[in-house]
């Protein structure tokens, strides 16, 4: 039987978060806080890894956020340097010019713009502050059904919590300390006022208990297989076509071969 123990978890994940860090010559860890769970945890362990003192909080509202107290609650409570930045002005420019031009945005559009502009504020707090590195804050339940927007929330330099499901990730944060209501929080689409789960037809649980045990009802896994299979292109690597020109040149990867 599965069993998960987030005590014995945390310093595994801590130490790698350092040496990701490391590896890319950083010093501040940036992570967007929505006030739900998963930007809580990543919050939570960032303090622990790096120290409060190099972790910044952007808080990235779309005009008015009726929830945002969530947000201000979590980096009053881990006491970190935190910006609000207002989004609003950008998502809408960027929707009047395609319109301007004769192009209609779908609701693909209107959903997934504004998740790509906050990723673009965030490299440019991470470019403004000292060493500042994007750290992603997206879950493997999430992942694993594709529910992320490329270059938006999956966005980052490394993911702490790419491979641990909703109820993990829950369980990282109560060992951590943080209180319940920074992570029972239901994440929605921010536009029409419905959850992730009512959006893709099932619960993270019915997500979870496939991947961890294997069960799940006929009529749901096939949903989840088939989302799953869609979404595989989101999280490859950048495909580029190899022309067999020479490169002498040894970068210790195989990326170009």
């Amino acid at each position: 039987m599965y069993d998960f123990n987030a005590k014995e978890q945390l310093p595994g994940l801590i130490g790698w978060m350092r040496e990701r860090m490391a590896d890319c010559h950083g010093k501040t860890a940036v992570v967007g806080i929505s006030g739900g769970k998963d930007s809580s945890v990543i919050a939570a362990l960032c303090c622990e890894a790096y120290g409060k003192e190099n972790v910044v909080g952007v808080l990235m509202p779309d005009g008015v956020q009726n929830d945002i107290d969530y947000s201000n609650g979590l980096v009053e409570r881990l006491g970190i340097r935190h910006y609000t930045i207002n989004i609003h002005a950008a998502v809408r420019g960027v929707l009047d010019e395609l319109e301007r031009n004769g192009v209609e945005p779908t609701r693909q559009t209107t959903v997934n713009l504004p998740s790509r502009i906050r990723m673009s504020t965030l490299y440019a707090v991470a470019q403004s502050v000292e060493s500042g590195i994007v750290i992603n804050t997206s879950n493997l339940s999430e992942d694993w059904v594709g529910y992320c927007t490329i270059y938006g929330d999956s966005a980052g330099a490394f993911s702490p919590i790419g491979m641990y499901t909703t109820e993990e990730v829950i369980a990282l944060g109560a060992e951590l300390g943080l209180p319940e209501r920074f992570l029972i929080k239901p994440p929605s689409d921010g536009l029409t006022g419905l959850t992730d789960e009512d959006n893709l037809g099932f619960p993270y649980h019915a997500v979870n208990e496939y991947i961890r045990r294997g069960v799940c009802d006929p009529e749901t896994r096939e949903k989840i297989d088939r989302l799953h299979r869609a979404s595989r292109f989101k999280f490859q690597t950048l495909p580029v076509y190899h022309n067999n020109l020479p490169i002498v040149l040894e970068d210790g990867t195989d990326y170009y071969k």
